[in-house]
């Protein structure tokens, strides 16, 4: 029997039991988070920057080869937060330790089946392409669809405004904040302040943003130089913290009352960094790595801060460099192949030196590369993220994983 027919047959028995689960499971599921609203950069970017003047694009092959298509998202498949947000994820999270999971105990076999059944299907054949959290700038996320969430990200973007001014269009946290406000206003419009401000204070936010500020601004090749004479790296990541703290801040004055917070990734082991500075041989640059770890370890002091001053809040550090740097150094463990290269590569020892895009080569299996491109994971690699960042414990994500937050 061909894959197609297993297919086919797989989608026949899967349909009536999802159906049936997802009808008994709606109270618990909309009881929880009725929306998620996604900030950041390219990381999650869901297709922004498909709609303004930019460099920074990824609406052409070979990304998204995984949806059939280009989405404008910056890998081959899933972001970080299309993972989270998927319907099987969102079941095994409710169910644990749940309310809802006291009422269906004796179906758990039978959704745990369902959910092996799932993940053999290819991305966005989970729940539906159309189920992703929309980007802010398509024309269809209009009405009623703002009320389950919008994603305000762009690649190129950052916490300071003069990131990612080499790129000429994208969307920096502080537009993206005054986008928000403008969703906000429609969603008081459309159901009353009353009921906007509780649909707010239950819904999902995460901010996954930062890397830009050193990659795209104080570290970039050449064009940075003169700043890094003049501004230290502490200063540069003290200006940084210091306008983070009032975007989210903002953020919370707008209604926002559980929020993660990514912190910076090992960007120094990213491909265009390995490329880009030959004297490190083997190993990660360590000047992009040693900053990052320098703001992330201010940005979790910064979230303490805001969790006790900012009454009413729930603000989660999620340590986004600590899990990709165990990937990086354990590959073979997670099911890898290769921790260091492009998937998708044109030229350079690493496959850095080009960005994804038509003329580039693919590897033969995405599943077994931690990158997709010079810069980005690969939706195997999200996927990992995604289940750590859900169900992990304090060393992943402080004070309390993403299942937590959301049954808090």
């Amino acid at each position: 029997m061909g894959a197609l027919s297993n297919r086919k047959i797989t989608l026949k028995i899967l349909f009536p039991i999802s159906t049936f689960l997802v009808f008994l499971l709606s109270p618990c599921l909309a009881g929880n988070v009725p929306a998620n609203f996604v900030f950041g950069d390219s990381l999650v970017d869901a297709g922004n920057n498909n709609y303004i003047v930019s460099l920074s694009k990824a609406n052409y092959i070979p990304n998204g080869i995984d949806f059939g298509k280009p989405t404008g998202r910056y890998t081959n498949g899933r972001t970080i937060v299309d993972i989270i947000g998927e319907l099987c994820f969102f079941l095994l999270s409710l169910l644990l330790d749940s309310v809802c999971h006291r009422f269906f105990e004796l179906m758990g076999m039978l959704i745990s089946f369902v959910l092996l059944l799932l993940n053999f299907l290819p991305p966005g054949q989970k729940v539906g392409f159309k189920d992703f959290t929309p980007p802010y700038l398509a024309p269809t996320t209009v009405g009623d669809v703002v009320l389950k969430g919008v994603n305000y990200a762009s690649g190129g973007g950052g916490i300071l405004n003069f990131t990612g001014k080499i790129f000429g269009g994208r969307i920096n946290l502080d537009a993206q904040l005054d986008n928000f406000a403008n969703t906000r206003q429609d969603m008081i419009s459309r159901i009353g302040a009353p009921a906007a401000l509780k649909l707010l204070q239950r819904s999902l936010f995460s901010v996954t943003i930062g890397s830009n500020d050193f990659i795209n601004n104080y570290l970039t090749p050449i064009l940075s130089a003169a700043e890094q004479k003049l501004v230290s790296p502490q200063t540069f990541v003290g200006t940084m913290i210091s306008r983070f703290r009032l975007q989210l801040t903002r953020l919370y004055s707008l209604g926002a009352r559980m929020i993660v917070v990514a912190n910076v990734g090992p960007i120094g082991c990213i491909p265009f960094q390995r490329d880009t500075t030959p004297g490190a041989g083997d190993d990660c640059a360590s000047l992009p790595n040693q900053m990052a770890q320098l703001f992330n370890a201010q940005l979790k002091s910064l979230v303490a801060e805001l969790s006790t001053s900012l009454e009413g809040s729930k603000f989660v550090y999620a340590d986004v460099y600590r899990i990709v740097d165990d990937v990086i150094q354990n590959y073979e463990s997670f099911g890898f192949e290769n921790a260091n290269s492009s998937c998708c590569y044109i030229a350079g020892r690493f496959g850095g030196l080009i960005p994804c895009g038509p003329p580039s080569k693919v590897c033969s299996d995405r599943s077994k590369y931690v990158f997709w491109d010079p810069y980005h994971p690969s939706d195997a690699a999200n996927e990992i993220l995604a289940t750590r960042l859900l169900g992990g414990d304090s060393d992943d994500i402080w004070p309390m994983n993403i299942r937590q937050l959301i049954q808090s």
